[in-house]
């Protein structure tokens, strides 16, 4: 407001800065009473306001005129309708200007485009409407109704931050105090700290106002600001309440996080129990059932053909059993955890896993070796991702690569085959799961050149 007085002043002195006063005017009308724009269309609405204040003094066009005239009321309405409450109340008075302000720059456009011939009229009606305004937002800063407004907009404000960082600007801006400092309680030493963490002493504030803000009770921040704030005890109060709610906001979101963090640990953690626990029931089996059964084949096969054809017949039967039972034991040991995993990692499991099938499978994995529990996730997301291909896919051939990329490993299988892969129907949810509870995530999709994509990434941080 003082910009456009002095601006409005110094056109009567050089006749350049006649229409100077346009800029400031245009950005008092929009960014009262908060003082502040953020939307897209206020802040081209503002920096073109300045631009045509420059250029009027230049040339005349009243085109230009105009079309800020028209930029002016849309903007103005658009902040109006997106505040509410008693902000919108507050906001009143600052949509009233806009509008007559941007009604006399229509009417100086008209006048000059259709050649109306009503210089002085226009003239006067365009200082009587400044004046006017500039009166009417005075008497309601006096009044006090920016207080609302602004409140407000802290509250939109602080109600943004998800953690201590930036609070104190806002408060700043809102209390009109560069100086303002915040202190938060920290229960553990007894005390409050500034946004850097150090330790605030609000007893050793010469000069400066001490306002608690208090919680149910407890001490939850400290403002440390000028004295002249206490004149304007509402807003005051309205800064405290904003600041009461931001900080119980972020404990709140800093109590999920961490409930979040403590699932993901508890997901994990039942992950690789799993994962032990196979790796000793494939370690059993081996070392009880397996080694029996070739006990029993190898004495078997040290049995004499007996004489009675029926006794021999039944003997062959015996021994085609116990081949069975070793090659479905050997079987279900791999579905478990093969061994060349536990021996040799990805590196070596991925290439005998990917012989077994088909079709034919180009390996690319250099990984070296990992978590017991990522490499498992992996081996068997490859498992499952080849088997569907060789099932569903009519492919002729498939890739598979394992790599480890910016912190994560990246297992990619993909065929050429129709593609169009349906991903509730691949049996992936126990993968899924198992992927998502190492922190990472399975995505299935086409190829760009058709075919499915089977991808997972799992961070390898600390593993």
């Amino acid at each position: 407001m003082f910009a456009a007085g002095g601006c409005w002043f110094l056109g009567n002195l050089w006749s350049a800065a006649l229409f100077l006063h346009r800029g400031p005017l245009v950005h008092l009308h929009l960014s009262y009473p908060t003082g502040r724009v953020r939307r897209v269309l206020t802040v081209t609405t503002v920096v073109a306001a300045y631009v045509v204040a420059v250029i009027e003094g230049v040339t005349d066009n009243p085109w230009l005129t105009l079309g800020l005239a028209v930029f002016v009321a849309l903007a103005a309405v658009d902040v109006f309708t997106r505040t509410s409450g008693k902000a919108r109340k507050a906001g009143g008075p600052a949509l009233g200007a806009a509008l007559a302000f941007a009604g006399v720059l229509a009417l100086s456009s008209a006048n000059l485009v259709f050649y109306w011939g009503a210089d002085r009229r226009v003239l006067v009606a365009y200082d009587l409407t400044i004046c006017a305004v500039v009166l009417v937002l005075t008497a309601d800063l006096l009044w006090g109704r920016w207080t609302d407004a602004t409140v407000a907009d802290l509250v939109t404000q602080l109600g943004g931050h998800t953690d201590s960082v930036g609070l104190q600007g806002e408060l700043r801006l809102a209390l009109g105090d560069p100086a303002l400092t915040v202190g938060y309680w920290v229960s553990e030493a007894g005390g409050y700290v500034d946004e850097a963490g150090s330790v605030l002493d609000v007893r050793a504030q010469d000069g400066r106002a001490v306002t608690t803000v208090e919680d149910s009770g407890e001490p939850v921040a400290v403002l440390v600001h000028d004295p002249a704030i206490l004149d304007d005890q509402v807003l005051l109060e309205g800064a405290t309440s904003a600041l009461r709610l931001a900080v119980s906001n972020m404990r709140l979101r800093a109590q999920v996080r961490a409930r979040v963090g403590e699932l993901a640990a508890a997901r994990r953690r039942i992950v690789e129990a799993a994962d032990a626990q196979r790796r000793s029931l494939e370690a059993e089996l081996r070392a009880g059932a397996e080694r029996r059964l070739r006990t029993v084949a190898i004495i078997l096969g040290d049995v004499q053909a007996p004489v009675d054809e029926s006794v021999r017949e039944t003997l062959g039967d015996v021994r085609a059993e116990v081949r069975g039972a070793q090659e479905e034991l050997h079987e279900f040991a791999l579905g478990i955890r093969p061994p060349l995993l536990g021996s040799g990692g990805l590196d070596a499991a991925i290439p005998v896993l990917a012989a077994r099938g088909s079709p034919p499978v180009d390996v690319d994995v250099a990984v070296g070796r990992l978590a017991p529990s990522i490499e498992s996730a992996v081996y068997f997301v490859c498992a499952e991702g080849l088997t569907n291909i060789a099932k569903h896919s009519g492919a002729d051939q498939a890739w598979v690569s394992i790599q480890v990329d910016g912190g994560e490993v990246v297992a990619r299988i993909v065929d050429n085959g129709v593609g169009a892969a349906d991903p509730r129907g691949l049996g992936l949810r126990g993968l899924v799961d198992r992927v998502e509870a190492l922190g990472g995530s399975l995505r299935v999709g086409d190829g760009a050149a058709g075919g499915t994509v089977l991808e997972a990434r799992i961070p390898v941080e600390g593993s």
